[in-house]
């Protein structure tokens, strides 16, 4: 399997515990990821609590975490690991429902991928999170949109937070966004949060949704 950055050799790998209660899974989950020379699993957990423990040990950048779970579940891990503000945590689960969705991503999700995604898609999703992005699986993504009440009229944005917003949407994390706007990344993180408060979100996956929504 090819790896785009296994030509940078010093890179530090992207670190990673994987969560989910069935050991088969897990075990795949470890093979698939140990073949890409940028990412390293530094543990695995079996239920919530325990990838509590491990993330507030350990400091992964990324937890892939199962939803459906014995004891403490997916949703509930994942507001906890959110919380500590070390990790980003990016769900890989059978259920595409939008309760679902919207419960992890309230939580502090920044990504929502399903199990029958491609071996690539995982491995992409994974980095992708890392670059600050949000990667949401298009059936689930459907399912969140289609769950939601309809928009109310827009908010007046500037129109460089129209710019910068329009850039979320299309993945882009702050650093780009300053590239490609010729600004300063703070100026970026000061644009976002008054998109934030202006359109009534809380992190850039809900603004990326929202611009989906209003179409721009």
């Amino acid at each position: 399997m090819s790896d785009p950055t296994s030509d940078q050799p010093g890179a530090r790998p992207i670190t990673v515990l994987v969560v989910d209660d069935h050991a088969v899974v897990r075990a795949g989950l470890v093979q698939l990821l140990q073949g890409a020379a940028d990412l390293a699993v530094v543990a695995t957990a079996g239920d919530g609590a325990e990838a509590v423990v491990r993330a507030r040990e350990l400091g992964p950048d990324v937890v892939l975490m199962d939803l459906q779970m014995p004891g403490t579940d997916g949703v509930a891990a994942t507001r906890e690991i959110a919380a500590l503000g070390r990790s980003q945590v990016l769900v890989l689960t059978s259920y595409s429902d939008a309760e679902r969705i919207v419960a992890a991503l309230d939580a502090g999700a920044v990504g929502y991928l399903l199990k029958d995604a491609e071996p690539d898609e995982v491995l992409a999703g994974i980095r992708a999170v890392t670059r600050g992005e949000s990667p949401i699986h298009p059936k689930a993504a459907r399912q969140l949109l289609g769950a939601r009440t309809p928009a109310a009229p827009a908010p007046d944005l500037t129109p460089r937070e129209t710019e910068v917003l329009r850039l979320v949407r299309e993945g882009l994390a702050n650093k780009q966004i300053a590239r490609r706007l010729g600004i300063s990344e703070r100026t970026v993180k000061a644009h976002l949060t008054s998109v934030f408060a202006r359109i009534g979100v809380v992190d850039r996956t809900q603004a990326a949704l929202w611009a989906e929504r209003q179409g721009l």
